[in-house]
């Protein structure tokens, strides 16, 4: 069930350049059920930002009702959003699309888990869930530069894991490919999350393994009725295109055109 909720900042924090750490708390947390569905924020309370910020959610903790979003303030809403402190109250609309299928990697399996940027929070309540059920896995995550990149320590605790800087400032220099290609096939399942050229070079990369790719998009109402995020899709699909709000923002590798 889709839910408008306005939640209470429980804490708010830089953890990279640009990059934020919020947590929230609220009754909409009880509706997700699966890691890769967002939530649609509103970052202002005045009319000057009239649309919602889609922002993946990094973790659930049915428990405490409280979700954490990691987000990049880059634009006007987001650096306003960043401006939130602990006790202020949010808009959240949500939880909003298709998460991971993590019933597709089954106990004792390894599963690779691949992110760019911020397509690299969402990966992360994933592996918890995959790890519980004792999934092993290797994460392969890339960033720009060392200065951008966050919860490695968290990710380590969870498995292996390989950090991967454009410039080198970190971990392996290059993409994500370049670990990739590194690493061996025997695994089951991967799971992706970044750019849209990232994307596209893991499934070329792993064009026999089966794989499920989460599609960062422009969106306007997050709920399929604006037409605003449509991707073109393969000839394996009836549909000429799908929408990344409602049908995603996940889908099987070789679903969405690359």
């Amino acid at each position: 069930m889709i839910l408008q909720d306005v939640m209470t900042v429980t804490s708010q924090k830089e953890i990279a350049r640009n990059i934020f750490e919020m947590k929230l708390q609220g009754d909409l947390v009880s509706e997700i059920t699966s890691p890769g569905q967002f939530v649609h924020v509103r970052v202002s309370d005045g009319f000057d930002m009239l649309l919602r910020r889609p922002i993946s959610v990094a973790e659930i903790n049915h428990m405490k009702k409280e979700l954490t979003i990691i987000y990049r303030a880059e634009g006007d809403g987001t650096r306003n959003l960043s401006k939130k402190a602990e006790g202020d109250q949010v808009n959240v609309l949500g939880p909003l699309g298709n998460g991971f299928p993590i019933e597709e990697t089954k106990a004792g399996e390894t599963a690779y888990l691949i992110g760019g940027g911020i397509g690299v929070p969402p990966l992360y309540e994933l592996s918890k869930q995959l790890t519980a059920k004792g999934v092993k896995c290797v994460h392969i995550l890339g960033f720009q530069s060392e200065d951008v990149v966050f919860y490695e320590k968290e990710f380590n605790a969870l498995g292996d894991t390989h950090i991967v800087t454009v410039d080198g400032t970190r971990g392996t220099a290059g993409f994500v490919t370049n670990v990739m290609s590194q690493l061996s096939d025997d695994f089951a399942t991967y799971y992706s999350c970044g750019p849209m050229p990232m994307l596209k070079a893991v499934q070329e990369m792993y064009r026999e393994k089966k794989g499920f790719l989460s599609f960062e998009e422009r969106m306007g109402c997050g709920v399929g009725a604006c037409f605003a995020c449509v991707c073109r899709t393969t000839e394996k699909v009836e549909a000429d295109y799908i929408k990344v709000c409602s049908d995603g923002p996940v889908f099987p590798a070789g679903v969405v055109a690359l």
